[in-house]
């Protein structure tokens, strides 16, 4: 089977839906186009059978695959077949065009019948006049469970929480709770644990599945559930919520409001999403590209990066700057501007490797008072040995290409001291902005470059002009 297909050919050839994976787990253009015929025929019984094998994250990668107008074809056709889920897997550029371009009543009628979790995540980011009229439009019951949980602060665990889980008192037994699951209908479809709570709904314990379901059935529950509950506020931002599924090997814990009631649970499944959504965040940040996705316009694209790109116009002047201080003694020798590059350009990437280790030592909550301090000194001692070990170097390099030994031991000079300089600024940067409740993901990387421009500049060009002050040049 060929791996390409003019989507043009009125009649592409049947392709079954497990190939709808082609070459590196991309989206097989034979399959898209297939449906891009059926999408063109109108034909919506052909088209639901030809997508209802699909898992809400290949229908999410679809909906990215098509233009605008046919998202908005292929939902439409689909009608109450189409799982709004998908919504969840698409970027957001892509889902705000989408729901702007449906009707509120179809974006209700999808909505309600996902988990409280995805329906918060699709309803969030969309204005709060259409939200309303989306919400207007949902059953009572979804209505004011999604408004109490977008009441919450936005990345917060309380927009993330599920408010769907099982909940008993610590007097039933093991068997009267099996009895309870086995005989409700309104219970969660997945769930890792059972909670018990008193009358007020304040949480008193769990029980792990694989011990509820070792247990006899006239064991009490509150002879063995787990006393010892790690539960994280609604109001804690997401990222924090992480780091507990990290640190004590989590896969779901109780969410709970300022009462310390139980209203909902985060899983895994969410926090993966979540560790990945922030460190992309942190990755584009570092980068100037803020939360920039590949469908966004040009336009939008060109706001995004612009503002740092002209603070780093700002910075390269005040570079420039310095420079100028030294012309004559540039003028007095040109191979000062042929090198002057090379000291820049190492202590920036010095710079950029010790402020990359401190960002992330940052995001991931791993620094207290004593690793700081270990830190901070580790950092400092590496600048300083691999700046002895790259101003040998250079200093040997530029001695014998250009005759020169005084410049060869005038830019190793420089070349520890900028080291130096950057591996300070790589660490105590990122610290400083973080005191200052300033992103360091941000911020971090414009003012490291600064520092290791100018120091650089400055350290190579100012012993060269002093060098040149007290033996009267650089023979």
């Amino acid at each position: 089977m060929s791996e390409h297909l003019d989507i043009a050919d009125p009649e592409p050839p049947h392709i079954e839906p497990d190939a709808l994976r082609g070459a590196n787990n991309h989206l097989n253009p034979a399959w898209v186009g297939q449906l891009r015929s059926k999408l063109e025929e109108a034909d919506p019984v052909e088209l639901a059978d030809l997508v209802a094998p699909l898992h809400a994250a290949d229908m999410g990668d679809l909906l990215e695959a098509l233009d605008s107008d046919e998202r908005v074809k292929l939902v439409t056709l689909l009608g109450d077949k189409f799982d709004f889920s998908a919504l969840t897997e698409v970027n957001d550029t892509v889902r705000s065009e989408l729901i702007e371009d449906l009707p509120s009543a179809d974006v209700a009628r999808g909505v309600a019948e996902l988990d409280n979790d995805d329906a918060v995540y699709i309803l969030e980011d969309i204005d709060i006049p259409a939200r309303e009229d989306i919400l207007a439009q949902m059953p009572a019951f979804e209505r004011l469970s999604l408004k109490r949980s977008l009441d919450f602060p936005e990345d917060s665990a309380g927009r993330l929480m599920q408010t769907d889980f099982i909940a008993i008192p610590p007097f039933w037994t093991v068997g009267q709770t099996i009895d309870y699951l086995r005989d409700d209908k309104d219970l969660p479809e997945e769930f890792f644990q059972i909670y018990v709570v008193n009358p007020s709904y304040n949480l008193l314990g769990t029980i792990p599945l694989d011990k509820f379901l070792r247990s006899p059935r006239d064991v009490r529950i509150e002879d063995i559930m787990n006393t010892n509950v790690i539960q994280v506020a609604a109001t804690e931002d997401q990222e924090e919520a992480a780091g507990d599924f990290e640190r004590y090997d989590l896969v779901e814990v109780a969410v709970v409001d300022d009462s310390k009631r139980l209203v909902g649970v985060l899983t895994i499944d969410d926090i993966v999403d979540v560790i990945h959504e922030e460190a992309t965040e942190d990755m584009q940040l570092l980068a100037g590209v803020g939360d920039e996705e590949i469908s966004d316009t040009v336009l939008t694209t060109v706001r995004s990066r612009a503002t740092w790109l002209f603070v780093n116009l700002l910075t390269a002047i005040l570079a420039s700057l310095v420079i100028g201080l030294f012309d004559a003694t540039i003028e007095q020798m040109v191979a000062l501007a042929v090198l002057m590059p090379i000291v820049a350009s190492m202590g920036g990437n010095a710079g950029t490797q010790t402020m990359t280790v401190t960002v992330r030592a940052l995001a991931m909550r791993e620094l207290d008072s004593f690793k700081i301090r270990r830190l901070i000194i580790r950092e400092m001692l590496v600048g300083v040995l691999n700046g002895l070990i790259f101003a040998l170097l250079i200093g040997v390099l530029t001695a014998t290409r250009f005759f020169n030994p005084g410049l060869g031991l005038v830019i190793g000079l420089a070349m520890v001291v900028n080291m130096m300089a950057a591996g300070s600024a790589g660490i105590l940067i990122p610290l400083g902005l973080d005191r200052l409740k300033v992103d360091p993901a941000v911020a971090s990387s414009v003012f490291v470059t600064t520092v290791t421009d100018v120091v650089g500049f400055f350290g190579f060009l100012g012993l060269a002009s002093l060098w040149i002050r007290v033996f009267g040049g650089l023979p």
